[in-house]
C-alpha cells in the first residue's frame, strides 16, 4: 500500500509524509490512553477494540485504513462499553476511515460502485434499549465476542466525541446478508457528541442506532448500498441536519425505522426527534426499484420528523406498519408518538398525487391534514445531480421559495433554531464542503449559487 499526498493545500498541512502503523486488537487495553497522530496511517489488521476503561485520541487529519477480510477475518474499529473515542477532526483536516485500497486524495482510484472493502466504525454504550434482556450483541460482531455487548441503564452515558469524520468504502460481509454499517451505534448515550460525520459507499446502511439517546448533527449518508438512516430497539435521541443521496443503481430507503425486535412492543418506544433532514433517493426515473420508500416505519416505531424534504425516490413516500392486532406503528401515529409535520415531498416514481405518495388511507389522511403542514411541492433546490465530478449537486432550497422559511422550532433547546426547511441553509455555503468524500470527489458545488 502506498499513500499519496494530494493537491489540497489545507489537507497537506495536516500531516507530513505519514508512515504506516499496524494496529491489532491487543493494542488498546483497559486503562490505556492511546494517541493516533496525522503523521501516521493506522492500518486495522483485525477487529480492534477500544476496551472498557481505555481512551483513543485521534488527531485532525489522521487516516485509518482497514485491510480486506470477511466473517471472522473482518476489520473494524469498535469502541466497547466503557471505552471512549475522541476523534476530533476539523473542516480543513477531517479524520478519514477507509480501505487500504483507497488513495484518499485520488477520488477516481477505485471503481465508482465499489463497496464493502473493510468493516466500519462501531460505538457501544450503556444507555437503555428496549429488549427484554436490556442488552444485546451488536450486529457485525461474532456472538462469541463479549465485548460486542451493548445496553445498560445510563441514558447520559458518554462514549466520547466523533466530529468531522468521513467513513468510506466499508460494510464488509460477516455472514449471509449480514454486513457492517458505516457507523453503528449500540445504546450510545446522550453524553456522546456526534456531529459532522459522513458515510460514503458503504455496502450496508449508512448510520444505524440500536436504542440509546445520542444526539447527532450534520450527518451525510452518500451512495450506500442499503438504508441511509436506520434505527431500532428504542432509539430516542435528537437529530438535526441529516442529508442523504442515493446511488442511481443501488440503495434502499431514506429512513428505515423499527421500534423493537425482542419484543416489538418493548419500552421505551423508539421516538427520536429529527428536524431539518433532506433525503434524496436514486431518482424518480431510475432503474433502482429498491429505492422504494423515503420512510419505512414499522415494528411499533414512533419518531418525529419536521422541517424536512423528501424527493427522488423510485416508488413512494411513507409506509407505516398496520397490523391486525397488537402494537404497531399505526398506533404510535394515532397516539402522537409518531408525527410528520412541516415537510415537503416532490418527484417520486409512482407520481406525486396524495394517493401515490401515501397509499394507505390512514397515512394519507394524516399527511394531508392541514394541521400537520405537509406539502406536495417543489422545494426548489439549486440542482440535483448524481454524477461523479460534475460539481453540480446543490441541495439548498431557494431562499425565496417555499422552503426558505416557515419552519417550526422544536421545543428541545438542543436544536438550533432556524427558519428554513431541509438540511441546508439557503444561500449559505454547504456545510459538507471541504471535509466530505462528496465534496472531494466533486459531486457538490464548491461555493455560491
Amino acid at each position: 500500500m502506498a499513500y499519496f499526498k494530494g493537491s489540497n493545500p489545507e489537507i497537506l498541512s495536516c500531516d507530513d509524509c505519514p508512515t504506516l502503523v499496524d494496529v491489532w486488537d491487543s493494542d488498546i487495553n483497559s486503562g490505556d490512553s492511546v494517541h493516533w497522530t496525522s503523521n501516521h496511517v493506522y492500518v486495522l489488521n483485525n477487529f480492534v477494540f477500544v476496551d472498557n476503561g481505555a481512551r483513543l485520541y485521534i488527531d485532525p487529519g489522521t487516516i485509518v485504513k482497514g485491510l480486506p477480510g470477511q466473517g471472522a477475518d473482518a476489520k473494524a474499529l469498535i469502541v466497547a462499553r466503557g471505552g471512549k473515542i475522541y476523534a476530533e477532526g476539523t473542516q480543513d483536516c477531517p479524520i478519514i476511515f477507509t480501505s487500504i485500497a483507497d488513495y484518499t486524495d485520488i477520488y477516481d482510484d477505485l471503481p465508482e460502485n465499489i463497496r464493502g472493502l473493510w468493516g466500519g466504525l462501531i460505538v457501544l454504550g450503556q444507555a437503555v434499549i428496549n429488549t427484554t434482556a436490556g442488552e444485546g450483541q451488536i450486529e457485525g460482531i461474532p456472538t462469541s465476542e463479549p465485548r460486542g455487548a451493548y445496553g445498560g441503564s445510563d441514558d447520559d452515558d458518554n462514549s466520547g466525541i466523533i466530529r468531522y469524520v468521513s467513513i468510506r468504502y466499508g460494510g464488509t460481509e460477516i455472514g449471509a446478508a449480514n454486513e457492517i454499517n458505516g457507523l453503528t451505534m449500540g445504546a450510545v448515550g446522550r453524553g456522546t457528541i456526534i456531529e459532522y460525520v459522513e458515510v460514503a459507499n458503504n455496502l450496508d446502511d449508512g448510520f444505524e442506532w440500536f436504542g440509546g439517546t445520542v444526539n447527532c448533527r450534520y450527518l451525510v449518508s452518500a451512495y450506500v448500498g442499503d438504508d441511509n438512516f436506520d434505527y431500532d430497539e428504542g432509539y430516542r435521541g435528537n437529530g438535526q441536519y441529516w442529508f442523504c443521496i442515493q446511488d442511481p443503481t443501488v440503495g434502499n430507503r431514506g429512513g428505515e425505522h423499527d421500534g423493537g425486535t425482542d419484543p416489538e412492543d418493548g419500552t421505551p418506544y423508539a421516538e427520536p426527534v429529527i428536524s431539518n433532514a433532506t433525503y434524496i433517493g436514486s431518482g424518480a426515473e431510475s432503474e433502482n426499484f429498491d429505492s422504494d420508500w423515503a420512510l419505512k416505519i414499522r415494528d411499533n416505531a414512533g419518531g418525529h420528523y419536521s422541517n424536512s424534504i423528501f424527493t427522488e425516490f423510485r416508488v413512494s413516500g411513507v409506509d407505516v406498519e398496520d397490523l391486525d392486532q397488537g402494537e404497531d406503528s399505526r398506533h404510535r401515529l394515532e397516539v402522537g408518538d409518531l408525527t410528520i409535520e412541516y415537510t415537503y415531498w416532490h418527484h417520486f416514481g409512482n407520481g406525486d398525487s396524495p394517493l401515490n405518495l401515501f397509499p394507505d388511507d390512514f397515512v394519507r389522511a394524516y399527511m394531508m391534514d392541514p394541521a400537520n403542514h405537509n406539502q406536495i411541492a417543489d422545494p426548489q433546490f439549486g440542482n440535483i445531480d448524481w454524477s461523479f465530478g460534475g460539481g453540480n449537486l446543490d441541495p439548498r432550497p431557494d431562499a425565496d421559495g417555499p422552503c426558505g422559511s416557515g419552519a417550526v422550532i422544536p421545543s428541545d433547546p438542543w436544536f438550533n433554531q432556524v427558519d428554513y426547511i431541509g438540511a441546508f441553509e439557503p444561500d449559505a455555503p454547504l456545510w459538507t464542503e471541504g471535509w466530505t468524500w462528496l465534496s472531494g470527489a466533486g459531486y457538490t458545488i464548491s461555493s455560491g449559487r
